[in-house]
């Protein structure tokens, strides 16, 4: 039923992790069912199949950048939409079993990312500890809990949820770090407009026009479109040809970025709609108001130019 909260909700697990502490941001997540998927694919096969009613995974990251497999699924899998992103400051904490203390720490356990977001402080504060990679952080937790470590660089809620001693807060050497999420849902019709949304799209070009790529940001820019976000991912077919992952202000219902999405698919060999849903808002800071359409590109010109030229089609001239 279109409007209808999800109540079935999947996320990349496991427990423990960012993606479960960035869902638990979500009201209506806090009164359904929260079910870990082992991966991205996974996660967004349930909702597809119907198993679940949103999903929600990893888009980028401040520091390591775009999630590859979200973005090829979003390309490349069944239509899914998003309805809502999430941003998340990362906070990595040291985790131990009670009664360890920093002088005992001679392995920890790490995602990756994590280990390499947290490489200053452990060269300053564990400079002979073992870091040992494992596949998620709440695995990492897990590990530090059963004693297969002797510590874990983890998420607090991971930290919390194994009952862990923490014996350092925000270890990660970029404090202001934050990973996006994104909730996705199968298609139907969008969130209405709130007056300050994004859209996105996976646009591919064609390839073999010059200057393909500029008129797709010239049918964004002529309509006073902010692109706030532009990623390329290889399409798989040969070396070169890659899809378009466009973030732009604005929603589907307005009027100027319909055009633009009109022109979009007249000069795109493709354009795939992945969703307009409310922006992410930090804080009523004047940075973090939506940028100003320039002037006569506001959705009220929009609206007043078509009603105008609907009039010279209808005979009147004034």
């Amino acid at each position: 039923m279109p409007g209808t909260p999800p109540t079935r909700y999947v996320y990349l697990g496991p427990e423990g992790t960012f993606a479960e502490q960035a869902l638990r941001t979500v009201p209506a997540a806090e009164h359904g069912s929260r079910t870990p998927a082992r991966s991205v694919g996974e996660a967004l096969e349930s909702v597809r199949a119907g198993e679940a009613d949103a999903a929600l995974v990893p888009m980028e990251n401040s520091i390591g950048g775009a999630v590859g497999v979200t973005l090829d699924e979003l390309a490349e899998g069944g239509p899914l939409v998003i309805t809502r992103e999430v941003i998340l400051s990362v906070e990595f904490v040291l985790g131990a079993r009670p009664g360890t203390d920093l002088a005992g720490v001679r392995s920890v356990a790490a995602h990756p990312q994590a280990s390499t977001q947290c490489r200053n402080w452990l060269r300053a504060h564990l400079p002979d500890a073992t870091v040992i990679d494992v596949l998620s952080n709440g695995a990492a937790a897990a590990g530090a809990a059963n004693g297969e470590f002797d510590a874990a660089i983890c998420a607090p809620i991971g930290a919390a949820r194994h009952r862990l001693t923490l014996l350092a807060y925000k270890i990660a050497d970029h404090p202001d770090a934050v990973t996006r999420f994104a909730l996705l849902s199968r298609p139907g019709p969008p969130p209405p407009p709130t007056g300050d949304d994004l859209t996105s799209l996976a646009v591919y070009i064609a390839h073999d026009r010059v200057g393909a790529l500029l008129s797709v940001l010239m049918e964004l820019a002529v309509r006073g479109v902010n692109l706030t976000r532009i990623e390329s991912r290889p399409t798989g077919e040969a070396l070169g040809r890659y899809v378009f992952f466009l973030d732009c202000t604005g929603h589907v219902a307005d009027a100027r970025l319909g055009e633009a999405l009109q022109g979009l698919r007249r000069v795109c060999a493709e354009v795939r709609f992945l969703g307009s849903y409310p922006r992410h808002r930090w804080t009523d800071a004047v940075g973090d108001r939506p940028v100003p359409a320039p002037a006569g590109l506001s959705d009220a010109d929009y609206t007043d130019a078509a009603a105008w030229l609907a009039r010279l089609r209808s005979g009147e001239l004034s």
